[in-house]
């Protein structure tokens, strides 16, 4: 009688061991992440204002305040791959500024007219004091960024973006350093589902604990060889929306698009 009850409460045991975590768990190691200072993409927070830009042919300009660069929205929900390359910038304090300031270059599917979920993929770029440093990740919100690993980044490096929806919860992120030969990817799953109605090219004011990281002067970032893949074929960033950020009353970016660029600067 006794050995049996142990065993029923050494099985007991196990059993509990051995269970998944709980729904709680998981978002507490979620939040425990972001406490540490993970890298955390939102959706884009706009700001209830546009503006008018251009002489014949008219842009219209609406500002956020985390995300600037250029974003196609479509009803029909076609955006299945998005790609650009850019060339790593040198991060520095803004005037008068010093500690720790960051910034974020990616692209990504969703997260703008649709934003339960975001496939992601690119670089950060820190100064801490006097040192600069680079960081590659991929997200797939709304779970957290993690980082890849075995692809230096330097100053200077040319860097290939691309992200890939095989299905709606499925995908890949890709990162080559076209400078270095080195390429990692990485293959998603992912409960929350993409809409596929957005594809965009942003540097981003990204989240880090619980709060927005103190934003960098990145100079400038480029995206060339800018593209997006729809149903009925690929588009450019040309006459997608422009995001301008936006903070506290203060315009910080300044955004421009071509048929295969999107050019955003620190202002």
């Amino acid at each position: 009688m006794l050995a049996s009850a142990l065993l029923s409460i050494a099985l007991l045991a196990i059993t509990a061991f051995a269970a998944p975590p709980s729904r709680k768990a998981r978002m507490e190691s979620r939040l425990s992440r972001r406490r540490e200072g993970a890298h955390f993409s939102r959706p884009s927070q706009r700001l209830e204002e546009s503006n008018l830009i251009g002489g014949g042919n008219v842009t219209n300009v609406e500002y956020s305040s985390n995300w600037a660069g250029a974003v196609w929205d479509s009803a029909a929900g076609t955006y299945t791959s998005v790609t650009g390359t850019f060339v790593v910038p040198t991060p520095k304090a803004p005037s008068s500024g010093s500690g720790t300031y960051s910034a974020a270059a990616w692209v990504g599917i969703d997260g703008d007219t649709c934003g339960t979920a975001i496939l992601q993929t690119g670089v950060d770029f820190t100064i801490s004091g006097s040192k600069v440093s680079y960081d590659a990740w991929y997200e797939w919100y709304p779970d957290y960024s993690y980082d890849f690993s075995g692809i230096p980044i330097s100053t200077g490096d040319t860097i290939k973006l691309t992200v890939t929806a095989s299905s709606t919860k499925a995908g890949t992120a890709v990162i080559e350093n076209v400078t270095t030969g080195k390429t990692v990817t990485k293959s998603l799953t992912s409960s929350a589902a993409l809409c596929e109605k957005n594809a965009e090219w942003i540097v981003e004011d990204y989240d880090s604990g619980n709060s927005q990281v103190p934003f960098v002067n990145f100079g400038t970032v480029t995206f060339t060889g800018a593209s997006a893949t729809t149903g009925s074929g690929t588009v450019g960033p040309s006459g997608s929306t422009i995001l301008d950020m936006k903070q506290s009353g203060t315009v910080l970016t300044s955004v421009s698009t071509g048929s295969s660029s999107v050019t955003i600067s620190y202002v």
